[in-house]
């Protein structure tokens, strides 16, 4: 239901403005706009109690109601659309949603005519279909069965992991024993007596439930008080707080039903006060139920212990201790899979079908709650068969108790998650399995298809970042991080989530992709996912209609695998990513094969979002094919006045278009030409992210006005001091820059060192500047840049005062410095120095010394251009604890010196 309330609430504003907007429209025309506003106002609020049904309580009725209105939605929404960017130049306002702005231009500009009459004709015909799809809400009834449905009780299928036995699962006694050791040792004996609050965070059907009861059982003999308790989703706290009464002591209270919440915590307390205690609380969903629970839990100095048990991280982390339960390797999962299959048999089949069998076995990716339940279907089925479950693994139309209990786990999840953030997992249903998803693409693109709210204050990609990380903490997605930069960049989706977010955008038509091996892509499917393989299996007609498609995702394609631009009428969203723009012949191609034109793409009024990466673009090609595989972009790209995002920072392109300074709704801009047109940036102030291959100074005469600006990375390549001097002024009025990247092929950059003016920037959080600096600049320090967290520059040379000053940014994560003349470390540091350095790198610095006592969250160091090893103290490396490796590389010699042989790439155990 999550996609025809997003359509629904895409079209209200726009009815909203047609009505209050300066159109004067004919009087009938205005009448009806306003019967649709109130009446798709009416749907709405009946959507709404539809979408908070779980997906299997509904009946078909209400599905069918609710397929209605979205694409009743779409088509008036392209009409209203098509109405408005149809009207030669008009020109739309640069506010966020630029849609009030726009509508007065349109109206200033809008003759008597064809256009009028239309439209007027089209809503005629809409409004005849908005009373039918009403009038059919109320002949259902849909809004007193949604009600009905949604207070019927669910059978939460994780209550079996309460009581398995665990000695049936495999691997557990590591994780188990790991915990009880972290519970019981401590080496002071006051900070033994304490309370000890540990949690347990994980993905759904990983088996957190199963590692806390299998701690309980082994340690609950110790403790005098002990108690069990599953809290779940939306849970009655009153309740919760009488069944861990009653678990500790059932003759406590006798009637603990009349107390309230305050007296139940009180009578908790009571009891739990000078005894040590052994509590589970399981399954906690948020922090307002967390908040009230464990104020019942008295620390009394008795080693009491708490356990928690959660797929969110921000309940996690409010424990004293995280354990992060991690997936069954490869070898496990195999063995769980071998034993569940053997039950009740006098060997495991595992060997008869060993090929299906991995699998079966990648496609669970180590989650033994799946595992358990599809080795438990197998097991009733001949190998032959097992092909065929295969395929139905997770969500397929096989109707059977397993699978659909490993469904539920996920589901829950799923309608766990707040509304916005439904619409950007399902999302991700466009990408192949197993795919790198890269962070920043990913939340432009939501922003490009609406499924990121404006929040006051904040800019849409941040909006969007907190969904982002919001999906990670709740275990929907899986972060890909740089090592030791405290960097989330990429994303990817587990196999069993990816299934049900297909399973999910099947039925409701969200995305049809030629990747989820369900039906054949549909001709009415308003956003399409292809990729080269699932093409080559299932077939594919490049040019088969898609005038209703409004999102395009192409990953890993040839071109002629492409549709035509102009085939598109609605398109909201064009991504082609990992494509070959070539002949089929590629190195070989005739002129006549040429690449995938763009000539058409003034045509897409309603885009915003292009991004296109080209898979040979890196690829030397033949003289004689010159820029034949190249890309052109059309001057007409200027006319695509709702552009947000224009990423073809891989595409291969040489040449931008001038025209690219009238897009005043460009949020994003990567470009990686060498030759472009001069770029008037004056009128791109919605800009919030700009990287560019090469700037002229002529550049910078607009880049004061970009306020918006978040993420700055250019390359110059003149060489003018007058032009880092004016680029310093200009990045010091942009408040909101969190990223500065400045490549200026290691020139002198004597004036950004020497740069007097006021800076201030408060949010900047990564700085590089690849341009050789006199000495550390005199505005880096921590009242100019309180929270940078990486710091990447080439010094001419270094003294030992400032390493001081970079020791006393609190939030800096990595250092790389690199020196012409050398780098002198401090004889002594402030305690505390660099508390937060997880990665440094050092290039010809001659006394690399550490002192105890800072740096003490250090885990790689890299030493670059040594010189030799006189004087060096590599004993001095002990004195950071949490030191995993060490590189050096040292001039002039054949092989490394002994002691640095011992320390590099090894892990420090002290």
């Amino acid at each position: 239901m999550d996609l025809a309330t997003a359509a629904l609430r895409s079209l209200l504003p726009k009815l909203a403005e047609l009505i209050h907007g300066e159109y004067k429209l004919q009087k009938g025309v205005k009448k009806d706009v306003q019967f649709l506003e109130r009446e798709m106002t009416s749907i709405d609020a009946a959507l709404r109690k539809v979408a908070m049904v779980p997906h299997d309580k509904l009946d078909d009725n209400s599905k069918i109601w609710a397929n209605q209105v979205r694409e009743l939605s779409y088509e008036m929404e392209d009409v209203v659309e098509s109405f408005l960017v149809g009207v030669q130049g008009f020109e739309p306002a640069a506010n966020p949603d630029g849609f009030k702005g726009f509508v007065k231009k349109v109206a200033n500009l809008f003759t008597k005519g064809k256009a009028r009459h239309q439209i007027a004709n089209a809503i005629k015909s809409i409004k005849d279909q908005v009373q039918e799809v009403a009038d059919r809400r109320d002949r259902y009834k849909i809004d007193d069965l949604q009600a009905s449905l949604a207070a019927t009780t669910m059978v939460d299928p994780r209550l079996m992991a309460q009581f398995k036995d665990h000695k049936e699962l495999v691997g557990i006694e590591g994780p188990r024993d790991e915990l009880i050791k972290r519970l019981v040792d401590e080496d002071d004996c006051e900070s033994k007596q304490q309370l000890k609050i540990l949690s347990i965070f994980g993905f759904g059907g990983v088996g957190k439930t199963t590692l806390a009861r299998a701690v309980y059982d082994k340690i609950q003999a110790q403790f005098v008080c002990k108690a069990f308790f599953s809290v779940g989703q939306n849970p009655n706290l009153k309740n919760v707080l009488i069944g861990i009464l009653l678990r500790l002591d059932k003759d406590t209270c006798s009637n603990p039903t009349m107390l309230d919440d305050v007296l139940l915590i009180e009578k908790l307390r009571g009891l739990l006060g000078n005894k040590r205690y052994l509590i589970i609380i399981d399954d906690i969903w948020d922090m307002s139920s967390w908040d009230i629970i464990k104020c019942a839990f008295i620390d009394s100095k008795c080693e009491s212990r708490v356990i928690i048990t959660t797929r969110i991280f921000e309940v996690a982390k409010e424990a004293s201790d995280i354990y992060k339960q991690e997936p069954l390797s490869p070898g496990r999962s195999k063995e769980l899979f071998c034993m569940r299959l053997s039950i009740g048999k006098s060997k495991s089949p595992y060997h008869e079908s060993v090929k299906i069998s991995e699998k079966i076995l990648q496609k669970c990716g180590g989650i033994p709650l799946a595992i358990i339940t599809i080795a438990s279907l197998l097991a009733s089925k001949p190998v032959t068969d097992w092909p065929g479950v295969y395929d139905s693994i997770g969500f397929g139309n096989e109707d059977n108790k397993e699978v659909d209990t490993t469904r539920k786990i996920l589901l829950y999840s799923y309608y766990d998650l707040p509304y916005y953030p439904r619409l950007c997992l399902l999302h991700l249903g466009i990408y192949p399995e197993d795919f790198e998803i890269r962070k920043d693409n990913l939340i432009w693109k939501w922003v490009a298809e609406g499924y990121v709210h404006e929040e006051p204050g904040k800019g849409l990609f941040e909006v969007g970042e907190r969904y982002f990380n919001l999906l990670i903490d709740r275990s929907m997605i899986q972060a890909v991080e740089k090592p030791y930069y405290s960097i989330i960049y990429a994303c990817h989706v587990h196999d069993l989530v990816l299934d049900m977010i297909h399973f999910l955008s099947e039925d409701e038509g969200f995305v049809t992709a030629s990747n989820s091996n369900r039906t054949s892509l549909c001709i009415t499917a308003r956003r399409l996912a292809i990729n080269s393989e699932a093409i080559e299996q299932n077939g594919y007609v490049a040019n088969s209609s898609m005038q209703q498609v409004r999102s395009y995702n192409a990953t890993m394609c040839q071109f002629s695998m492409l549709p035509l631009l102009s085939n598109f009428k609605a398109l909201r969203v064009l991504a082609l990513e990992e494509c070959t723009f070539m002949g089929s012949e590629q190195f070989s191609m005739k002129p006549e094969d040429s690449p995938y034109h763009l000539k058409h793409l003034g045509r897409l009024i309603h885009i915003r979002y292009l991004g296109i990466s080209d898979q040979l673009e890196s690829l030397e090609v033949p003289e004689e094919i010159g820029d034949l595989r190249f890309l052109q972009v059309p001057e007409e790209i200027g006319d695509l006045r709702f552009l947000q995002v224009l990423d073809l920072g891989r595409s291969g392109i040489k040449k931008l278009p001038q025209s690219v300074g009238r897009l005043t709704q460009l949020k994003c801009l990567r470009f990686p030409g060498s030759s472009m047109e001069v770029l008037d940036c004056t009128n791109l102030t919605s800009l919030e992210e700009l990287k560019l291959h090469t700037v002229s100074t002529d550049f910078l005469k607009g880049l004061g006005k970009l306020k918006e600006m978040r993420v700055f990375e250019v390359l110059f390549e003149e060489h003018d001091n007058m032009l880092f001097k004016d680029l310093m002024g200009n990045l010091a009025n942009l408040q909101k820059l969190q990223v500065i990247m400045v490549d200026c092929w290691s020139r002198d950059c004597k004036q950004w060192s020497g740069y007097a003016g006021s800076v201030a920037l408060g949010h900047l959080r990564h700085l590089t500047v690849h341009g050789l600096l006199p000495g550390l600049p005199v505005w880096i320090n921590t009242s100019c840049l309180p929270n940078l967290c990486h710091l990447n520059m080439k010094l001419k040379a270094m003294e030992p005062q400032d390493m001081e000053i970079l020791g006393r940014f609190s939030e800096l994560i990595t250092l790389r410095i690199r020196c012409k003349d050398g780098a002198v470390f401090p004889d002594t540091m402030e305690e505390g120095a660099f508390p937060k350095l997880r990665y440094l790198e050092l290039e010809n610095s001659n006394q690399p010394r550490f002192v105890r006592g800072a740096m003490s969250s250090l885990e790689c160091f890299e030493f670059i251009g040594l010189v030799g090893t006189n004087g060096l103290d590599f004993h001095s490396l002990m004195n950071l604890p949490r030191l995993e490796k060490v590189d050096a590389e040292i001039e002039g010699k054949t092989g490394m010196d002994t002691d640095v042989q011992q320390i590099r790439g090894r892990q420090m155990d002290d």
